[in-house]
């Protein structure tokens, strides 16, 4: 097991491309860190240079105490595991297995020993005699995750192995994933497109937006306490709302007033962020997570907006209610780039919804709710819950996380 740490590094393509921008990230001993970020975003080619298969342009790669920027893959003591499987055709499952570790003039019966620990954590064991074609997807990824696991390296590498397979078994195989992380305590770098993914197999996050890391942290600290629109935009799904407000006095308290909304703030909860008061009388971008919501009906707080329902997505546990707010959408460079990845994307993950001159949100309510397409609601926000950015920056204001 080891340490790997990211010292400044970047590399530049051919025509001064720059794919990484002065990385500096310490993935710690046995810890699982996630890469995750838009198409583009440099995370692979991040991962690429970890496993020496991307020349360093600038900056030092620590693997252990080693600096490694020079040292090629065979050397580096690491196992990748790809997402189009790269197991051999003409093979039985133990020969893909095996077949690295005979490379490595390993002893026939230590070979035997590591297969079958191997094919019996990730129940293989009946299908050692199949060749790949014989096998399903997630079978496939569970072989080449073996091969990987039968190196006993110091790392694994993992470049968005699961985007193959349909989403019940990338369900599955999360949990397969954070069971052998468990067992193993192997120091694990995956890259993901998915935030889902990220979110729940990172012991910590590495968020990254055009070759620069935006914020690494916890699952829970991105989700609560988003360094910018960016990263407040891409973590989360559906999607956190955005909106122009201004943050006016109100007695010891403050109100956010947008389109024809107030929020009332609790003098208590404007205190507890660290430099708000500085923005009283100013325009601020204010974020509200969908969950943050519910209907009023079921149960009000005391702050509450009315809406009208555009499309409500039943979805058995919850509702999501989407609806119109007769202000602009945000128009800032962060909030262009998650409305130019939610149009990559066909699941529309991490994307910030625009629809004309008005901006569109999205609640997530009780499915015990009534509201139906067309109807009114009042929703009630959790203030204590909202989310506050500079205009200008687009920087989180009062962010004690």
């Amino acid at each position: 097991m080891a340490k790997i740490v990211l010292d400044g590094v970047d590399k530049v393509y051919s025509g001064g491309v720059k794919a990484v921008d002065n990385l500096n990230l310490e993935i710690h001993d046995s810890e699982f860190m996630v890469l995750v970020g838009p198409s583009g975003c440099g995370k692979s080619t991040a991962l690429r240079m970890i496993a020496g298969l991307e020349e360093i342009t600038g900056g030092d790669l620590y693997i252990g105490d080693d600096v490694v920027n020079d040292r090629p893959p065979k050397d580096r003591d690491i196992a990748m595991v790809f997402q189009n499987y790269a197991l051999y055709p003409h093979m039985t499952v133990e020969q893909n297995l095996a077949f690295g570790l005979k490379l490595r003039k390993i002893p026939k019966q230590e070979i035997a020993k590591r297969v079958q620990d191997a094919a019996s954590m990730l129940g293989l064991e009946s299908y050692l005699k199949r060749r790949p074609a014989a096998l399903s997807g997630g079978q496939r990824q569970r072989v080449a995750m073996g091969r990987a696991i039968v190196r006993e390296p110091q790392a694994f590498l993992m470049d968005e192995p699961l985007s193959n397979l349909d989403a019940k078994l990338r369900v599955q195989m999360r949990a397969s994933l954070n069971q052998l992380h468990e067992r193993l305590s192997v120091t694990t770098v995956y890259v993901t497109h998915d935030q889902t993914e990220a979110m729940t197999l990172g012991d910590r996050v590495a968020v990254l937006r055009d070759g620069r890391l935006q914020q690494v942290d916890t699952p829970k600290n991105l989700f609560d306490h988003p360094a910018n629109l960016f990263v407040a935009g891409f973590i989360g799904s559906p999607a956190m709302n955005f909106v122009n407000a201004e943050l006016q006095q109100d007695g010891s308290g403050a109100v956010l007033k947008f389109a024809e909304h107030a929020l009332t703030v609790p003098s208590s909860i404007v205190d507890a962020r660290p430099g708000l008061r500085d923005y009283m009388g100013k325009q601020i971008i204010l974020g509200i997570r969908p969950s943050d919501f519910e209907d009023a009906a079921i149960s009000g707080n005391g702050t509450s907006m009315d809406a009208v329902a555009d499309i409500t997505e039943e979805l058995g546990t919850e509702i999501n209610v989407i609806f119109s707010v007769n202000a602009p959408p945000v128009r800032h460079e962060e909030a262009a780039a998650l409305a130019a990845d939610a149009a990559d994307e066909s699941e529309g993950e991490g994307g910030l919804p625009l629809s004309g001159d008005k901006s569109v949100f999205t609640a997530r309510v009780s499915p015990r709710s009534a509201v139906r397409p067309g109807g009114k609601i009042s929703l009630s926000i959790d203030v204590s819950q909202l989310h506050y950015f500079d205009k200008d920056s687009g920087l989180a204001i009062g962010q004690t996380g």
